[in-house]
Formats: C-alpha cells, sequence, structure tokens
C-alpha cells in the first residue's frame, strides 16, 4: 500500500474517530505514515494498526466519537525514538514520560493528540461498544463498574505488561491477512483486552469522580514532572505547585488515573530506568543506583528486587548473558 493509501486511509478513520479530514488533512503531511491498517468490526469493535514517523512535532485536537453511541477506547501506546545525536537527551525524556502504557477514555472525551518530533509510534487502537464489552467481561463487570459510567468523564492509564507489549508488536508486525483477517484481529484484541482487565483488577478500590478537562491537563503535567525528575524526587511542595490542588485532591486524582500513588509511581519509573541502564547502557549496579539519586545501595537493591524478583546483580547477569 503506498502513501496516498495511507493517507486516504488515516483520513477515512479520522472522521469515525470525530475528526474532520479538513482539519487533518495538511497535518498528515508532517507524518510519515509507515503503515496504518483499519479493521472495522462495528458496532461491537473497530481495530486500527499504525506505525507513523514524525517529521515535526504534531498536534491536534479529537473530538467526541459518534460512531456508536456507548462506548470506550483503548490505545494501546509503544513509542521507540530515534537515536540521533541532537535529539538524544529529548528522546530520553520522551522515553521516560512514555513508556509502552494504555490509555482508557470514553466517546465523548476531547483530548489532544501529540506526535513528537523525531519520534516512531507504534500504536494499536481498540474501539469498543459499551454493551460488547460488558458481555465480555461477563460476571465480573462489577469489579469493572466505574468504566461502564458513561455520564463521568474518565481517563485511565495503566502501564502495559512485557505480555501486553509483546503481543502489540506480534500484532503490527503480523502482515496484512486476507484470510480470516477479521477473526485473527477479534482474537487478538480480545487477547489484548484479557491482559489488560487482568493488570486492571490489581488496582485498588477506590471511587471514580469526573474529571474535568484541567484537572486531567494538571495531572499530566505532574506525571511528566514526575518522569523527568527521577534522580532527585520532587517535593510535596512542588507537586502542588506544578497541578495547582491540594495534595489530598492530587493524590486521589493521580491514583485514580495511573493506578499508583506519586511515590510509587515514581518508584517504578526509576526501577524501570535503572533497568534499562544495567541492559542498554552496560553501567554497574552501583553507578546505575547512585545516576537515580539513591546514596543506599542497600535499599536501591532491595527495591530493584521488589520490582524485578532479583537482586540487581543477578539480574543485571542473566540479561547480559542473554544479549551475547
Amino acid at each position: 500500500m503506498n502513501l496516498t493509501d495511507h493517507k486516504k486511509q488515516m483520513l477515512d478513520l479520522a472522521e469515525k474517530l470525530g475528526l474532520p479530514a479538513s482539519e487533518l488533512s495538511s497535518t498528515l503531511d508532517l507524518l510519515r505514515l509507515n503503515e496504518i491498517h483499519i479493521v472495522d468490526m462495528l458496532p461491537e469493535m473497530m481495530l486500527m494498526i499504525r506505525s507513523v514517523v514524525a517529521e515535526e512535532t504534531v498536534t491536534y485536537k479529537r473530538k467526541s466519537i459518534d460512531t456508536v453511541k456507548k462506548g470506550l477506547l483503548f490505545s494501546f501506546q509503544n513509542m521507540f525514538s530515534h537515536s540521533s545525536d541532537d535529539h538524544q537527551n529529548q528522546d530520553k525524556e520522551k522515553l521516560l514520560q512514555a513508556r509502552p502504557h494504555v490509555r482508557i477514555t470514553p466517546f465523548h472525551l476531547e483530548s489532544e493528540v501529540i506526535f513528537p518530533k523525531g519520534s516512531t509510534i507504534t500504536q494499536i487502537t481498540i474501539l469498543i461498544g459499551l454493551d460488547f464489552l460488558k458481555g465480555f467481561i461477563g460476571k465480573d463487570q462489577e469489579t469493572f463498574n466505574y468504566l461502564f459510567h458513561d455520564e463521568k468523564t474518565l481517563l485511565i492509564e495503566e502501564f502495559m505488561s512485557p505480555e501486553m507489549a509483546d503481543l502489540v508488536n506480534e500484532i503490527a508486525a503480523t502482515p496484512v491477512l486476507t484470510i480470516l483477517s477479521e477473526a485473527y484481529y477479534k482474537l487478538k484484541a480480545l487477547e489484548l483486552l484479557y491482559l489488560l482487565f487482568k493488570n486492571l483488577s490489581k488496582r485498588q478500590h477506590i471511587k471514580h469522580q469526573s474529571l474535568r478537562g484541567d484537572e486531567i491537563a494538571a495531572l499530566y503535567r505532574v506525571r511528566d514532572a514526575v518522569a523527568s525528575s527521577l534522580e532527585q524526587p520532587l517535593t510535596q511542595d512542588e507537586l502542588v505547585k506544578i497541578s495547582g490542588m491540594n495534595i489530598l485532591k492530587l493524590r486521589k486524582l493521580f491514583t485514580q488515573v495511573f493506578g499508583k500513588g506519586i511515590y510509587e509511581y515514581s518508584q517504578y519509573l526509576r526501577m524501570q530506568e535503572a533497568a534499562r541502564l544495567i541492559r542498554d547502557e552496560y553501567l554497574s549496579v552501583s553507578e546505575t543506583g547512585y545516576q537515580l539519586g539513591f546514596t543506599n545501595l542497600s535499599y536501591f537493591g532491595r527495591l530493584f528486587e521488589q520490582h524485578f524478583g532479583m537482586k540487581p546483580k543477578k539480574w543485571s547477569a542473566q540479561h547480559r548473558l542473554k544479549d551475547r
């Protein structure tokens, strides 16, 4: 499929996703569409697989989706940045802020979509009707009841498990099928959703409240600031200043959206970055700990073991052996 066909598919999809093609056409000229594949099984679900390279930073606003009256949008996002010297530090920050994750939003939520300059985005998006989703979840609906209050504005973000990331990459790498394609993609989409809901079931039970647009924006400012400050975690006063909320409200809403408290979220990112530094940068355990702001290496080792199930030296030896 050539670039013109890719662009036409993207514009047709944009209309269904609540964004007039006239508003997006010029924007698409800044994106190189390596791949786009759409499987339309509405009103049950629609699946889109796309891989794009942003030549320049591209931003556009997605309006509410009217294709299906009630439903949710699941966006499985796995971002890989180019490694050019010009963008090395900037790319590192983007990677910290955009580790493979899933974002869940209702159809009526308007949102801003950003493709940062110099990044390749591989993304699988699933639109699914609420009635079909309820049938899929079955008797466990009550556990995820907060997702079905369509009168509320919710936003949920969850880190991808390794199993989800592997499946996303498998689906993205599968050649376009000519036989039983709907059956294949439906099964894979449901498998992704199963893994996601398995993760969501581990979240602490909290009362979900409707979110305003300014609250969502504030939470992402805090999220990005936390991700950019792994070497020196932010103080409570700094978090309050960034968010414009009192600390109790900030903690509650942050946990509601991201499934972890602010401190827990920061420690998760620090351990993920520690693993990357050991595996990809070949830093020693002590170098890694000090670089991430740990003055007590024993504490760093215990925290690493809590996240990965083994001490950092053993983890390092195993992963470097795999790379040989």
